[in-house]
């Protein structure tokens, strides 16, 4: 691909992209094109596929048909550590930190996995870049207490800085506001937005409307493993069938 063509395509291209399960189909042919920078909203009914393609995306499942292609790459086959290394990384909705570990031993994992023979080759730089880590995340103070003692909302974050530390170009945010209050999701989505932009794009699953309609440039509504709607937020909240499925209206 030549650097004109390059840079005109997008970030990432799924095309096609089916996944069964027995007689179950789960995806059925989706395709969509997300480009560099992009904020982007993912939802639908529980059961819709949103799960499915994630896992598709970042090489936990492997599709029956379809190409995942990032950065002009086809990575339909290459497994998830791969993946990771050529810059997608995703957070869980439940954070599994590493609890005998500190806060930054959690995140200094994650830097030590994604770092090339020669980069940050001292403690002191692999320090300094898991504190630059938890600054942005708002977690600097928390650097050397166990996880335990951490909160959901601050759990939630470190998940997201694992997931930074790895200095993805896509990075996927699975329910991250899911069982928080208000403020705590405020919070969420304030971190969310000052991360994305031209060096990360975001994709965000999301139950919390208000939170999808703040946070995303485009939302793709999924409903039995098919888009049923796509474009910008008040569109697809508005469209009908949106709310037959998604809404329950």
């Amino acid at each position: 691909m030549t650097s004109a063509a390059a840079a005109e395509a997008p970030l990432l291209r799924i095309g096609g992209l089916t996944k069964r399960f027995g007689g179950f189909i789960a995806l059925d042919n989706v395709s969509i094109d997300i480009p560099l920078g992009e904020r982007f909203g993912l939802i639908g009914p529980n059961g819709s596929g949103k799960t499915t393609l994630i896992h598709c995306i970042s090489g936990a499942f492997r599709t029956e048909a379809g190409t995942v292609v990032f950065l002009g790459e086809d990575i339909t086959r290459l497994p998830p550590h791969l993946r990771t290394r050529r810059g997608i990384a995703r957070s869980f909705q439940i954070p599994r930190p590493f609890k005998s570990m500190t806060v930054a031993e959690n995140i200094m994992v994650a830097v030590d996995f994604t770092t090339v023979a020669g980069d940050l080759a001292s403690a002191a730089q692999r320090r300094d870049a898991v504190m630059s880590i938890l600054t942005r995340t708002g977690l600097a103070s928390k650097a050397d207490i166990s996880t335990a003692k951490l909160s959901q909302v601050e759990l939630r974050k470190m998940e997201l800085a694992r997931a930074m530390a790895t200095r993805p170009k896509l990075l996927i945010s699975d329910e991250a506001m899911a069982g928080l209050s208000g403020s705590e999701v405020d919070e969420v989505l304030d971190l969310l937005m000052s991360l994305s932009g031209q060096d990360m794009t975001i994709i965000m699953i999301e139950h919390i409307m208000q939170a999808v309609m703040r946070f995303s440039q485009r939302v793709m509504c999924l409903d039995a493993g098919k888009i049923i709607a796509l474009g910008a937020p008040a569109e697809v909240m508005a469209d009908q069938r949106v709310q037959e499925a998604y809404l329950g209206t």
